[in-house]
Formats: C-alpha cells, structure tokens, sequence
C-alpha cells in the first residue's frame, strides 16, 4: 500500500510539475516535433535528437516486461503499455499503482509475447539505442541543450520522463526475475540501475520465460 501511494504522489508530482512548473511552451514546439518525427533534423541539435529517439526505445524496453506482467493482473498491460510511447511515464506510472505482485506467469506464451522475450529483440534494442547516445554525445552541443532545457518546456519535460523511465524499471523487473526464477539479490537486478542501458543488457541476460 505504501508503495502504491509513493508511486501515486509521484504521478502527480509529475503532472503537476510538467503543466504548472516546468518553462513555458515554446511556439516552435510543433514545428521541432514534426521534424524529428519526419526526420527532417536540418539544424537540430544531435543530443535532442538522440534524446527524441530514445524516448521511442524506452516504451519497448517496457513493453518487454509489461505485457508479461499484464498476465494475471486485472489492470490491462497493454493498454497502459501503447500509452507510453505518446506520453512515456506519465502512462506507466499509473499502471504501477494499480499492478498487484505478480511473481508467477500464467498461461502459455503467445507469439507477441515469444517475440518480446527473444534475445534477438534485446539485442537490436541495445545496438539501436547504444547508436543513438553514441550520435548524441558524439555530436551534441551541450550548452544548447541546457539552454533548451530551460526554456522548452517539451525538451524539459521529455527529459525528465526519461529520468523517470530509468527510475522505475528496476520496480518490474523485481517480479520479472521471480517469474523466471532468479533471486532478487542477482547481479541481474542491480543491473537495471543502470539508466537505458542497464535495463537493456538486463533484457538480453535474463533467462527466456517457461510456458
């Protein structure tokens, strides 16, 4: 129960912040938003277009992990689990106040959930995302980005989401451990801390789901 209304007063710490806190919408935000979504990056700062991009890595990480987690729970995974690729953490966060414990998978492994348990999908998510921070920090202007960061309230707020993403997965791969029958004390788990990266090598390490 704490835990729940730990997570349920951070959800709103959040939305909070993001609407009345964080700096002021910028008129441009939809102008940015379509050119990185059409990849038309003319002009762009590299560590924006990075950080664009790994927010869209950061839902599947999650899908990995929800969709089996959904088994069983009466909250519907998936749904929570689509949410997140438009508003990331914001979608997540409510899910894990509504989840229960879950340390046991139930049924048989369908083909959706087969392809999110594959090694090989881990595996192209890591290289993805370990091209992406490459490129960013390679070539990104860091004084731009935090000049952004104080005054986009999208490249604020888009930021601190995947602060967040990378604060909260280590919560559900407590129960994906046990379903897999690790013991939460595996360096497994500690590895998850890792921000993006450690959830992804956790992804291609753990052992493949039974059912």
């Amino acid at each position: 129960m704490l835990r729940r209304i730990s997570l349920a007063l951070l959800w709103l710490g959040f939305v909070g912040y993001a609407f009345f806190l964080s700096p002021p919408d910028s008129p441009e935000t939809i102008t940015l938003i379509t050119n990185l979504s059409t990849g038309n990056w003319e002009g762009i700062n590299p560590l924006i277009i990075s950080l664009f991009n790994l927010m869209g890595i950061w839902p599947i990480i999650y899908l990995c992990v929800l969709i089996i987690d959904g088994r069983g729970q009466k909250t519907p995974a998936w749904l929570f689990s689509l949410g997140s690729f438009a508003v990331g953490a914001f979608a997540i966060l409510p899910y894990l106040v509504l989840r229960k414990p879950n340390p046991e998978f139930q049924g048989e492994k369908n083909l959706l959930i087969k392809l999110l348990d594959s090694r090989i999908t881990a595996i192209l998510l890591l290289i993805s995302a370990a091209v992406l921070l490459w490129f960013g920090l390679s070539s990104g202007d860091w004084q731009d980005f935090l000049t952004q960061w104080r005054q986009s309230r999208f490249i604020h707020v888009m930021s601190l989401d995947f602060c967040l993403l990378a604060l909260l997965f280590p919560i559900l791969a407590q129960d994906d451990l046990a379903r897999r029958k690790v013991e939460i004390i595996s360096p497994l788990f500690f590895i998850c801390f890792l921000p993006l990266l450690g959830p992804l090598i956790y992804l291609c390490l753990r052992p493949r789901l039974l059912g």
